[in-house]
């Protein structure tokens, strides 16, 4: 059993839901003329930022549709708001929320090294989802999906010292062996880098109006035998996390999960709107006897080694105890 499981709490701002990839379990893609596509403006981010600090959270989750500027319409959107580049107005969220006293955490999609490069001085940390090496169905009309893609910008996140998420999406179609090969290469990756601080395994949940809805999900079984896969194959110093909202905690920690992820107190989880987020308390029921150790969207290592933008420096400073969790 760990000395203790850790977690976040942030706030979770779908900034757009317009998105080039169509993946067969999607629910957060919305097509570009239907009335619920969307752009967030300033005006209605900024509340939803304050309302976290408020209750405590020091993460903001910046999540968009992947490379949405390939849609006219998304376009229109943009410059309505005075953009005309989307990393553009991606900074510029991100240093409102460092404004409000928050860090941002974007998890944009595929971006260049050029684009990481400018956005690292303002993000305590970012992410992208591998997912998986197989070609499989599910991904055969999203080209952001395709996996040496996504293994270049992970690697690009690594040159450039970014504090970095990424995981594996267990049931949409791959097999034991491809969940091994996809570790293996994040592994690798890390080994090269030391930049990932944790790889999600993530249960695929089937939804309602998808392509995949009638697929089942992974049993209980399938992700207890993940889990213990990633903690063989990562290296130490990459924590393993699990979905507490998506399935029961406690028998992953117990094959090596260390970390929940973030939870919101005042924002839903918009890729899987139809699971709850559990409070802090229900947290500490779910995990039976195992402690609770509350962190920031940077790890303590992270801190330490300063891969942070020196714009988060006062922030951080402000937030972290003395090891670098939360104060």
């Amino acid at each position: 059993m760990p000395e203790y499981v850790t977690f976040a709490r942030n706030v979770f701002i779908p900034v757009t839901n317009v998105c080039r990839n169509k993946c067969g379990y999607c629910t957060f893609r919305r097509e570009p003329d239907s009335p619920e596509a969307r752009l967030m403006t300033e005006e209605e981010v900024r509340p939803i930022l304050q309302s976290g600090v408020d209750a405590g959270c020091t993460e903001a989750l910046f999540v968009f549709g992947e490379y949405a500027e390939e849609v006219p319409e998304y376009r229109k959107m943009l410059a309505e708001l005075g953009y005309d580049s989307t990393l553009d107005y991606v900074y510029r969220l991100c240093e409102m929320a460092i404004e409000i006293g928050i860090m941002p955490h974007t998890n944009a999609g595929i971006l260049s090294y050029q684009e990481l490069e400018k956005l690292k001085p303002v993000n305590a940390s970012m992410g992208l989802m591998l997912e998986t090496l197989a070609s499989l169905k599910a991904h055969e009309n999203s080209p952001g999906k395709k996996p040496d893609i996504r293994i270049r910008m992970i690697e690009d996140a690594g040159k450039l010292q970014i504090p970095f998420t990424t995981g594996i999406l267990v049931g949409i179609g791959e097999t034991k062996e491809d969940r091994i090969e996809s570790l293996q290469k994040i592994a690798e990756i890390h080994e090269k880098y030391s930049h990932i601080q944790e790889v999600i395994i993530q249960n695929f949940m089937p939804k309602p109006g998808t392509e995949m809805e009638g697929n089942q999900p992974p049993t209980k079984e399938e992700m207890m035998e993940t889990v213990r896969l990633a903690r063989e194959i990562l290296p130490e110093d990459v924590e393993v996390q699990v979905a507490p909202n998506l399935i029961d905690p406690y028998s992953l920690v117990k094959c090596g999960a260390g970390d929940l992820g973030g939870i919101s107190p005042t924002t839903i989880d918009w890729i899987n709107p139809e699971a709850e987020w559990p409070d802090v308390e229900k947290l500490r029921k779910m995990l039976k006897n195992i402690p609770l150790r509350e962190r920031l969207p940077i790890y303590p290592k992270f801190i330490k080694k300063e891969w942070h933008g020196k714009t988060l420096d006062k922030l951080i400073s402000s937030l972290a105890d003395d090891e670098g969790y939360r104060a």
